[in-house]
């Protein structure tokens, strides 16, 4: 048994529904919208979802990806009116359990939804005999914002095959946690997840290190050595800072992710793979391709799934989460109870420009937590923090004046309320058409998603 949530627009289909299953001992909880039943979700993590594909504020498939994303565990039941191939196909597609059409069959669903909590409780226990494997909760992408939103559906959508992903973003944003969340999303969660940061190894040692080498390959290598292809098996590879991989190298990752073979670094036989390839760069690749410093044929082989990481000071109205979330690790870490923030501190870190982007939040979390002589991180041990941190971004330093100061303010109240500019003259106590003459004056817009 276990908590079940069922999301249908019609009311009497969610009261039939709930009825039956709470008589065979479920707990029961109803949606009737996308966003009820994201929000359900959320905060009951359900064993199972029995989802509509029709809902009034949208697709029930775009929930199902969402879902999947934030609890891969659970198991998404669709259900529909509409007897079609194509959306049976999306749906197993984007990782739904099962498909049933309504009129529902009562024997039907009763068996789905009992074969599916089992699934689920069977899952679940795999997943705490794994102990070396972090658990998709603790994998670290927090975040509402409508970005994160998009990135979660991008995540939903790719971790149900094998194709390679190239993740795009500024230092700290968080590329690596999304390449760990697709892999802890997939059917192949259990397999290895293997780190190779390309910018960390010399040049000549880069393709032993990726392939592997054979024994007498070179002097020093008396004996064979997998490389992290060879490592990551069926699992993940993920390949950081994809754009300090030299260009002979380029042309043989192009090689294996076209045929998924390689050969050992002086070996004689081709060995295969399955692994997933997943890049990650803070660098402009369209521009390298341009100069030549990187392959275009490799360039667009691994940016047909691109995802890109936007920078903190995009979504402010993540702070919030992101800094309870850091808080609460930072308390575990120093085996304290529980650690608040004096009021005034989350409006202070908005203020900050994050040229680090979330990285750079951990770290001052943890560094204020560290400072604090009890319970309450105090507003003057953050400001003493903040102080510290280079008041720059892309190389480039911020204007310090009046204007520039109020410019930078008015940007990050616009971005924390997603520019509803009522709600932005509200909190900065000005009026409407107050807002709109800086927002002119100052050039101000939403910055391109």
């Amino acid at each position: 048994m276990g908590d079940i949530l069922v999301v249908d627009d019609e009311q009497a289909i969610r009261e039939s529904i709930s009825m039956f299953l709470s008589e065979k001992g479920h707990r029961v909880h109803t949606a009737g919208t996308v966003a009820a039943s994201l929000t359900a979700f959320e905060s009951l993590k359900p064993c199972v979802v029995i989802l509509d594909i029709r809902l009034p504020d949208g697709s029930g498939l775009d929930a199902l990806a969402e879902m999947r994303s934030v609890h891969p565990l659970s198991k998404i039941i669709m259900i529909t009116a509409f007897q079609d191939m194509e959306t049976t196909i999306e749906a197993m597609k984007r990782g739904a359990y099962d498909y049933i059409h309504k009129p529902l069959d009562a024997d039907e669903l009763e068996k789905t939804t009992a074969d599916a909590v089992e699934s689920f409780h069977e899952d679940f226990r795999a997943m705490e005999k794994d102990h070396g494997r972090p658990s998709p909760a603790d994998s670290g992408i927090v975040g509402k914002s409508r970005a994160m939103k998009d990135i979660y559906k991008m995540i939903g959508m790719v971790c149900q095959n094998r194709a390679a992903v190239l993740i795009t973003g500024e230092t700290g944003t968080g590329k690596e946690l999304a390449a760990r969340r697709i892999h802890l999303s997939s059917p192949f969660c259990k397999k290895p997840f293997v780190t190779f940061d390309c910018s960390a190894v010399v040049d000549t040692l880069l393709e032993s290190e990726l392939f592997g080498h054979a024994k007498g390959a070179f002097t020093g290598a008396v004996s064979s050595r997998p490389g992290k292809i060879e490592l990551a098996g069926d699992g993940t590879l993920f390949l950081d800072e994809i754009g300090e991989l030299p260009l002979n190298l380029q042309g043989k990752l192009l090689g294996f992710l076209e045929r998924k073979q390689y050969m050992r670094v002086g070996g004689e036989t081709l060995q295969q793979s399955r692994c997933r390839v997943i890049a990650a760069t803070n660098r402009d690749l369209a521009k390298m391709v341009r100069e030549k410093t990187f392959r275009s044929d490799l360039y667009y082989r691994l940016k047909v799934v691109t995802i890109l990481m936007p920078p903190l000071r995009q979504r402010l109205s993540d702070i919030d989460d992101l800094t309870a979330h850091f808080i609460r690790k930072a308390a575990h870490d120093l085996g304290v109870k529980q650690m608040t923030l004096q009021e005034g501190a989350l409006e202070r870190l908005k203020r900050h420009p994050w040229t680090g982007n979330v990285r750079e939040l951990e770290n001052i979390i943890v560094a204020a937590a560290v400072r604090s002589r009890g319970s309450m991180i105090h507003l003057d041990t953050l400001e003493s923090i903040l102080s510290l941190y280079p008041v720059e971004t892309e190389g480039l330093v911020q204007d310090r004046s009046l204007a520039g100061v109020e410019t930078r303010h008015i940007f990050n109240i616009l971005e924390s309320v997603k520019w509803n500019r009522t709600r932005a003259a509200e909190i900065l106590k000005i009026s409407l058409p107050t807002l709109r003459k800086k927002i002119l004056k100052y050039h101000l817009s939403p910055p391109e998603k």
